[in-house]
């Protein structure tokens, strides 16, 4: 799967993911932050789900309907285990990701909220 993570991602991420097959793009090792919504447009562009901590990009495709390839949220997990968790993630719900929808993992629960029809 197709995957850019957020500059608030932990860099050791990357590699757990590449190791699991995924083609990922980390937004940390871009010489300049573009912003939000440019790392959204961007995502989008090239078909990548994006993984994030940052709860604006919810709010970037919910409430603005900014276009999207999916958003993968990690909230309040140690950054060792975010790369882990994304993968784990990817593997149960990518079909969820790919056709739009956000989904939201912490230590408890994993929220999906599938895309609106009409997307």
């Amino acid at each position: 799967m197709k995957v850019l993570l957020d500059t608030c991602v932990w860099g050791g991420a990357v590699k757990e993911l590449r190791s699991a097959g995924h083609d990922v793009i980390w937004a940390g090792e871009w010489d300049v932050d573009p912003g939000d919504e440019e790392i959204l447009a961007r995502a989008h562009c090239e078909g990548r789900v994006l993984i994030t901590l940052d709860k604006d990009f919810g709010e970037l495709a919910i409430v603005r309907r900014i276009p999207h390839s999916g958003i993968l949220r990690l909230v309040l997990l140690p950054a060792r285990q975010q790369g882990l968790v994304a993968v784990r993630v990817l593997e149960r719900y990518g079909d969820e990701l790919i056709t739009g929808g956000i989904i939201t993992v912490d230590a408890q629960r994993i929220r999906i909220r599938p895309p609106h029809k009409g997307e």
